[in-house]
């Protein structure tokens, strides 16, 4: 092994030959320059490179090795003439071998004769008769050694050691420089896919709050409410109809609060027995009855410093609502047989879906409670009123439960226009679970709307979804129909009519009496603009 030494012409005879090969030189890095430019797969342009310098008689078996990120290692990164085995072979430690010493030493590295020289590990194997000697030359980048170019010279090379660590120098600078030019514009890719991502993500938030799905007007409200009580630790209810959210909601209350760091505790009142619930919520003392082997831990104790969920507070009885009011005061309790004295920090956050005013009224509920829970109310309407946002949790439900049961579907838009009518009585709840039986019992491809019958509630299938089949089971007498209807219904003075000719008729009077504005007339029904339209257009109704 020797290190790289420069060697200085004596004659005019050398200089000649010289300027002889640096022409030659300079039109074969011409060249190179070129096939670097000539396509985006630098691997490939560089490959080509490489067998440009063999095809001349330069150099044999030249191989490029990059070093791992944040290690002292190379790995082979572009060769020719190597079999895939070979490269998975061919890594180097910095130190080890030629190459390694390369990296090490970040000089140029000259082994005159490969086939008596230790340094020359040969990890890629054959080594033919013809090869004589080894260079490897590091690669620098942004000061530090990035890889080695390395080629083997064979008995017949027109080249000196000098000049092939020149032209290694020059040719592994071009392969670095287009190297850094390929990653740059993978990052940029990259930087350029992750903001179309974020910018797909930020197009979505304006319906989506919190992990909360809803752009209707009514939703919006709630979200602006939100923002403003959840950094205060006041006490909030929660109300609606059951499957409306109320959990998501109490859930976005803790997570905009500044108890976010803290612990989220939930508890449904209504799911743990009488007897129990004391226990859930005040924890209980070793031996206080049977089966309590050791102190346990109640919620309000676990969410000290943070906030407790409780659901269906209007089920818990009159003595704890006593305990409650208590803490909720005081912030202290006591657990289950014990006499100690607990103090507590906690956020409530109560939720109900019934009416604690009608319950303070039957003395079901006590007053002074309601009026502890009550001081921010947060109403949540229930689906039928938030009709923009079935379609969104329509397309969520569908797009989460394709994905989960890797089925490929879509609505038509008649089937879509059904469900968008339907009242959906169970809210978000009912939504969720019909969208899963609609992906699990419908084939691939597009939903029609008979599909949906196997569905969608019998009731709601026999008013809406074939209506010309439906007819009272016993026959309705009403009497004649106000004057402004007399043109347009039969003028019969009693008549036997269906439920669907009486709903018929309702909707022909409000037409009339709201001037033919549509709108004006679903208010006057207690319907949406879009469940009028369809009626309209169900029974053919001119205006």
């Amino acid at each position: 092994m020797m290190t790289y030494e420069a060697k200085i012409p004596t004659n005019l005879e050398c200089q000649t030959c010289a300027l002889t090969f640096a022409y030659k030189e300079i039109n074969i890095l011409y060249e190179i320059a070129l096939l670097l430019t000539s396509s985006t797969d630098i691997h490939d342009c560089i490959e080509k490179s490489m067998r440009k310098l063999k095809q001349h008689g330069y150099l044999e078996r030249c191989a490029v090795f990059i070093r791992k990120d944040g290690l002292k290692e190379l790995e082979l990164l572009i060769s020719i003439d190597l079999e895939p085995y070979q490269k998975k072979m061919a890594t180097y430690i910095f130190g080890e071998g030629a190459t390694g010493l390369a990296a090490a030493s970040g000089e140029p590295i000259v082994i005159e004769n490969i086939h008596n020289n230790i340094n020359y590990l040969n990890k890629m194997g054959n080594i033919s008769t013809q090869m004589v000697s080894y260079v490897a030359v590091p690669l620098s980048q942004d000061e530090e050694v990035a890889g080695v170019i390395s080629a083997n010279i064979g008995k017949n090379s027109p080249l000196n050691f000098d000049e092939v660590v020149r032209m290694l120098t020059i040719v592994g600078t071009l392969f670095m420089g287009s190297l850094k030019v390929q990653q740059k514009l993978v990052k940029e890719k990259e930087s350029i896919t992750e903001l179309k991502t974020y910018y797909k993500e930020e197009s979505q938030k304006e319906y989506k709050f919190e992990n909360i799905i809803g752009k209707s007007t009514k939703m919006n409200q709630v979200f602006s409410l939100i923002n403003t009580v959840a950094p205060a630790d006041a006490t909030i209810l929660i109300r609606g109809e059951t499957g409306t959210g109320k959990e998501l909601i109490a859930t976005a209350i803790h997570n905009l609060s500044l108890r976010q760091n803290g612990p989220f505790i939930k508890l449904n009142c209504a799911a743990i027995s009488e007897t129990l619930l004391e226990s859930e919520l005040f924890g209980h003392e070793k031996g206080a009855f049977t089966d309590a082997k050791e102190m346990r831990k109640g919620r309000f104790e676990l969410a000290d410093g943070g906030t407790l969920f409780l659901d269906e507070i209007g089920d818990i009885t009159p003595a704890l609502q006593v305990k409650l009011l208590r803490i909720l005061q005081e912030q202290e309790f006591e657990r289950v047989g014990g006499s100690k004295t607990v103090k507590t920090n906690v956020r409530l956050v109560a939720a109900t879906n019934r009416n604690l005013e009608e319950m303070v009224q039957k003395g079901e509920f006590r007053e002074d409670l309601f009026y502890r829970l009550n001081v921010i109310p947060i109403n949540l309407p229930p689906l039928r009123e938030r009709y923009e946002d079935v379609k969104l949790l329509t397309e969520h439900y569908l797009q989460r439960f394709m994905k989960q049961h890797r089925k490929n579907m879509h609505f038509s838009k008649p089937a879509l226009e059904l469900l968008l009518d339907y009242p959906w009585p169970g809210n978000i709840r009912e939504l969720q679970n019909t969208m899963e039986r609609i992906v699990l019992i419908c084939p691939d491809g597009e939903i029609a709307p008979e599909m949906l019958s196997h569905v969608l509630p019998f009731n709601y299938q026999k008013l809406y979804m074939q209506p010309e089949m439906v007819a009272m089971p016993q026959p309705v007498y009403v009497s004649t129909a106000p004057a402004p209807l007399k043109e347009v219904l039969s003028d019969a003075p009693m008549t036997k009519k269906t439920l669907l000719e009486l709903e018929k008729e309702s909707i022909v009077q409000a037409l009339i009496d709201s001037h033919g504005i549509q709108t004006k007339a679903a208010r006057l029904l207690g319907m949406t603009a879009r469940q009028i339209g369809y009626k309209i257009k169900q029974y053919g109704i001119e205006f």
